[in-house]
């Protein structure tokens, strides 16, 4: 039996009071909050084990070194990955994805007149780099119905001899529907296509396995998993990461370095250019030991609960339009309410002490979609309650008689 008031008790913030009132924290999908674990863990590692790895014979080094390197290896293991040396350290999905655009491209394996697939409901991270990297790429658009659900029918219609890539989201940041990443994946094999999954969104809230997914390449950011911002994961497979260049140069990153040429490091540190985020990957594994510790499954089993619970109260809303129906959802709702604007609902909601997402989400091409400017968002983590929405949904209600007047 999880006891959720023993959980929120690990996340210092959410004891805090915005405009005199209790912190609700609705705003998940953006970022997660750090459980005290993770914090301390941080601040351990500051006090006790700071130091560059991979280039001491020092004590202090060699300590740091194996904290990071441990880390790598719980990473593996939580998205059971074949080996360690698939798991690269990035800064979050967005560098994850602009790794894969830029070095594919480098190493000739995306050409110029080739063309990728990517979904209409792309994160503007799935999109913006494939533009700026590949500019003669052609890049063909996986629609979606007017409920937000891919229409994989037509994805084998989209496809052609010049398709190298298919790039899809897993779980929508704005919709929370949850993708048929396996079928298309199958799909993309059959046509000897390679697939990159953005995983951001899909990571906190399900248990993912890159054997059963046998994805190409699989991304995700640390901070929406209540770890730090600004570490991050590229998941790919060894042989296609060994064809690919480096991304970017430094240190660490080579074999050899000569004023003539260059030869690079063996997996996963030719990726890895630079002192890394040290701490940011220990964090990283600590948090992802927090929710193994803490049950995960169940963890997921509550989300699930609590993601009905909330798309039933939105359901007494009067003019409400909700973006992305489908029973395979995430705990993420985005909608508007007829005749109000979301910033205004968004500001009455914060007054209250509730902290909603207003705007598009870094999902320009959805809000084109249904012509709107953007959206009110609420997405919810493990340690929301039902009382928690309760409270949402009666100021939610309050805030929208107010603002007719």
């Amino acid at each position: 039996m999880i006891k959720i008031s023993e959980l929120r008790s690990d996340f210092p913030i959410l004891s805090q009071k915005f405009n005199s009132k209790p912190l609700v924290y609705f705003d998940n999908a953006a970022t997660t909050q750090k459980p005290k674990a993770v914090i301390e863990r941080i601040v351990k590692y500051y006090s006790e084990e700071n130091a560059n790895v991979h280039r001491g014979v020092y004590k202090l080094s060699t300590i740091a070194t194996d904290c990071y390197e441990n880390s790598r290896e719980v990473i593996r293991e939580f998205i059971n990955a074949q080996k360690t040396c698939e798991i690269i350290f990035t800064r979050g999905t967005t560098e994850s994805i602009n790794l894969v655009a830029t070095s594919l491209y480098f190493s000739g394996i995306l050409q110029e007149n080739d063309e990728i697939i990517i979904s209409e409901m792309e994160h503007h991270a799935n999109i913006v780099p494939w533009q700026i990297c590949c500019k003669n790429l052609k890049i063909k658009v996986l629609p979606f119905d007017g409920n937000g659900i891919l229409q994989v029918e037509k994805l084998e219609s989209l496809i052609s001899t010049k398709t190298k890539l298919i790039a899809v989201t897993n779980a929508s940041n704005t919709f929370g529907i949850i993708n048929p990443i396996e079928q298309i994946i199958q799909i993309a094999k059959k046509h000897n296509i390679l697939t990159l999954v953005d995983g951001a969104q899909i990571v906190p809230h399900h248990k993912v396995d890159m054997q059963k997914l046998d994805s190409d390449f699989f991304v995700f950011s640390g901070h929406k998993i209540y770890a730090p911002t600004g570490i991050g994961i590229l998941y790919g497979k060894e042989e296609i990461l060994n064809q690919m260049q480096p991304y970017h140069g430094g240190g660490e990153m080579i074999d050899k370095v000569t004023f003539e040429k260059t030869t690079f490091n063996s997996l996963p540190h030719k990726f890895e250019a630079g002192t890394p985020n040290i701490s940011g990957a220990i964090a990283l594994a600590e948090a992802i030991k927090y929710l193994e510790e803490n049950h995960f499954p169940k963890l997921i089993e509550y989300e699930e609960n609590l993601t009905k619970y909330l798309q039933n109260r939105l359901s007494e809303i009067d003019d409400i339009v909700i973006y992305g129906n489908s029973l395979d959802k995430l705990p993420v709702f985005s909608f508007n309410i007829k005749g109000i604007h979301h910033y205004d609902l968004g500001t009455l909601l914060d007054s209250q002490g509730i902290a909603v997402r207003t705007g598009n989400h870094c999902t320009q091409t959805i809000m084109q979609h249904f012509g709107i400017p953007g959206t009110l968002r609420v997405s919810l983590s493990f340690y929301n309650t039902t009382q928690e929405i309760d409270f949402f949904i009666k100021k939610l209600k309050t805030d929208i008689e107010l603002l007719r007047g």
